[in-house]
């Protein structure tokens, strides 16, 4: 599960598409990030939507969802892959008497970015970016925040996807 690449942590794991595998993405997400010493609250909610979304709007029976954790300089980046390319998410206002459909306003509150990338058929992938709080200047690093700053300000761009690293440091896809 817990692989590093150069110079990027990263955490990679499937879970069966169930109500189960959502909230151990969740729980897992959250020991991740404390491995790192990186904060819990946002990027696990976070996870906690996008995992539910794959759950309940991504599954097909006997695949897998894929939840992908990273750190590039000053940013958290959460991918969650499933396999109904066909079915991509839309940010919509949830009605008041809805029991759902607040997920993704929920995550694009609470990301920085957030977006949907097609995959290899039958994937898509749903992200979302997290600017990590600058370390102290005294204080022991942890994780793979690198000491960058993070950003100030927010920008929300669903759909469009991230410019990726440089080459050498771009993280590999399965």
């Amino acid at each position: 599960m817990n692989q590093e690449t150069g110079r990027i942590p990263h955490f990679r794991v499937r879970l069966s598409p169930t109500p189960r595998g959502a909230r151990l993405a969740r729980l897992l997400t959250e020991q991740q990030l404390r491995t790192w010493g990186l904060p819990l609250e946002t990027p696990t909610q976070i996870v906690a939507e996008l995992a539910a979304n794959a759950v309940t709007h991504g599954r097909v029976p006997g695949r897998d969802f894929q939840l992908l954790l990273y750190v590039v300089g000053g940013t958290l980046r959460i991918e969650v892959t499933d396999t109904r390319g066909d079915r991509l998410p839309r940010l919509a206002s949830p009605r008041e008497d809805g029991a759902s459909g607040r997920g993704l306003v929920l995550v694009a509150a609470l990301a920085d970015r957030w977006g949907v990338s097609e995959g290899r058929h039958p994937r898509k992938t749903v992200w979302a970016e997290v600017a990590l709080p600058a370390p102290e200047p005294d204080a022991p690093r942890s994780g793979g925040t690198g000491g960058s700053s993070p950003r100030n300000t927010r920008v929300k761009e669903p759909r469009q996807a991230p410019p990726l690293p440089p080459t050498a440091q771009t993280h590999p896809r399965g």
